[in-house]
């Protein structure tokens, strides 16, 4: 264990996966990644993602960071190094999408093969949700109207059935803060489920994001309901990760994620590890099976 990275009291202990990890490979965090390694040998993390960001804009802030081959070789060679320590390490990335670049973002996937993908929505560089243009925004305007731009994006996401997952399917919700509260956003559940049926109809998981447990929302993205709510509705597949950027963000709250998953009705988690044909098909999906510690509601078919 690396001594200048101490492990924190709210990360996650003895878990087969955390799937949504960024090194310094990612412009928003100085982590090399055999820190991350080191981690998973203390905290017993059987196997965990490195989605580095992958961008579009020329003024987003991974547009051309790091290269595929970068990205690739770091993970592959980490995977050789950590791999004799019982860890597996996958090399995936998280794409951000727009339907502004939704031709350029395939064109990635049909050259590049990831392990694991996770497509997301940011605060793209002409969105209303960039800091500093939010508030002027968001002053009048019902909850409808500040949450339509962001979700019409996750859905188109979740239409194209090209990534694994849709990573913090509602983190508008930490942007808009505290002039929309996670309370006011879970008395409206009918502005999430185009997009949780979007999910559902392409067959891509929900990631359970725990990164939203560090920020003034102090909830998962999504929240409880919502995983619970895309059971209902017939979704299939959840992931989980801590979407770390620091030492003390890995395995974040993952336990909370893992919870929520099983109480929502899922006994495994959804990973990907074979390459992807070029069409978005197919890919080998495997499950991880959620620790019975976690519990299985009776009440909930299979």
């Amino acid at each position: 264990m690396t001594p200048d990275f101490q492990v924190g009291e709210h990360q996650a202990r003895d878990l087969p996966v955390d799937a949504h990890v960024h090194t310094n490979l990612s412009p928003d965090s100085t982590v090399p990644i055999d820190v991350y390694g080191a981690l998973a040998v203390e905290l017993g993390i059987a196997e965990f993602a490195i989605t580095d960001h992958v961008d579009f804009h020329p003024l987003s802030p991974a547009y051309r960071y790091s290269s595929f081959d970068e990205r690739e070789r770091t993970a592959r060679s980490a995977a050789e190094r950590w791999a004799r320590h019982g860890v597996t390490i996958r090399f995936g990335a998280e794409l951000t999408y727009h339907t502004s670049w939704d031709a350029e973002l395939r064109e990635h996937l049909a050259r590049h093969r990831y392990d694991f993908t996770i497509g997301s929505i940011h605060d793209w560089p002409d969105s209303p949700y960039v800091p500093g243009r939010m508030k002027s925004w968001a002053t009048g305007r019902t909850i409808d109207d500040l949450v339509e731009p962001f979700m019409t994006q996750v859905t188109a996401a979740a239409r194209t059935g090209l990534f694994d997952t849709i990573g913090h399917l509602d983190v508008m919700k930490r942007y808009l803060f505290p002039m929309m509260t996670p309370a006011q956003l879970a008395d409206r559940p009918d502005l999430l489920e185009p997009a949780l049926e979007a999910l559902i109809e392409s067959g891509t998981a929900l990631e359970v994001n725990t990164s939203g447990l560090r920020h003034p929302v102090a909830e998962t993205y999504p929240a409880a309901s919502t995983v619970a709510r895309f059971r209902e509705l017939g979704g299939r597949a959840v992931t989980a990760g801590s979407d770390a950027h620091r030492p003390g963000w890995f395995a974040y709250g993952l336990d909370l994620a893992y919870q929520i998953a099983a109480d929502a009705g899922f006994e495994t988690l959804a990973f990907r590890r074979e390459p992807r044909p070029a069409d978005g098909s197919g890919g080998g999906r495997v499950a991880i099976d959620i620790p019975d510690r976690f519990g299985r509601p009776a009440s909930i078919e299979r």
